[in-house]
């Protein structure tokens, strides 16, 4: 029963990340079914809490870092970790999936009267190294924006739930935390990738051509980004948040070219 009332609290304490989880799941189940979206994202929080409890104690891979415990018995925490943190991984990772595919997977060719616009998800594509690679990096990119501003949570209502024995670099993140992410990303991707070469090779997925199911992880993944850049701001660390933003200036410029090629050659078609 404590479990449980914990688990209501820590619904109650963080609404946003069960929002954003909500919402994954919904695009996930849409774009890869309910069997593959359960094991990218039981993947991706057993990886999350492993590093996560790893780190806590030899600092890998994350480098030193410590949870501070000042929410005990007001949200659910597995051994030191908070729970919402280790899950939040598993719906940054399918948001970044979702902007590697755009990025990735050819047009589709529609035929004459069909829905026109999106891409071919295509079996090849949908997990070559292409989209593993870039999935991994901006699930780290994102992370550049989430981290700084949730070490000062004790100006907003995250809290002080974690912090460094020392001052990183990056706007008191050390670097090492970065590389933590991609480590995470890496392992739970190359896991994943695994199941779809071997368990999933001849499991088809629900859609042979998408479009929304796509659009909605973009979405999500801007959501958070939004959501991040304007706790920033909010909470006055206007250069953090101009830095954030130049971060990603680049990215979307290209996302919307890639999204207003896809539309064109997809309606031609």
């Amino acid at each position: 029963m404590e479990f449980f009332s914990l688990l209501v609290n820590t619904i109650i304490l963080r609404p946003y990340v069960f929002v954003f989880l909500g919402v994954s799941l919904v695009a996930a189940r849409k774009l890869l079914g309910w069997s593959r979206t359960v094991r990218l994202f039981g993947l991706t929080w057993v990886v999350a809490f492993l590093c996560e409890y790893a780190s806590t104690r030899v600092g890998i891979p994350f480098g030193d870092y410590f949870y501070t415990g000042s929410t005990l018995g007001e949200e659910l925490y597995l051994s030191n970790i908070p729970f919402m943190d280790s899950l939040s991984f598993s719906f940054l990772l399918f948001a970044s999936y979702c902007l590697a595919l755009a990025f990735v997977l050819p047009p589709a060719q529609s035929p004459r009267n069909a829905k026109k616009g999106g891409w071919d998800f295509d079996q090849t594509c949908r997990l070559g190294w292409p989209v593993v690679v870039l999935t991994i990096l901006f699930f780290t990119f994102i992370d550049i924006v989430i981290d700084p501003v949730a070490l000062r949570g004790d100006r907003w209502f995250l809290g002080q739930i974690y912090g460094y024995p020392h001052n990183g670099i990056y706007f008191g993140v050390p670097l090492a935390n970065f590389a933590g992410w991609v480590v995470v990303g890496g392992l739970s991707m190359l896991l994943y990738k695994s199941l779809e070469d071997t368990q999933y090779r001849n499991n088809p997925v629900p859609l042979p051509m998408v479009n929304l199911e796509i659009l909605m992880g973009i979405g999500l993944y801007y959501g958070v980004l939004a959501f991040n850049l304007g706790v920033t701001f909010w909470i006055g660390e206007i250069f953090l948040g101009l830095v954030g933003c130049l971060i990603f200036i680049p990215v979307t410029a290209l996302l919307i070219l890639q999204l207003w090629k896809v539309q064109r050659i997809s309606w031609k078609s």
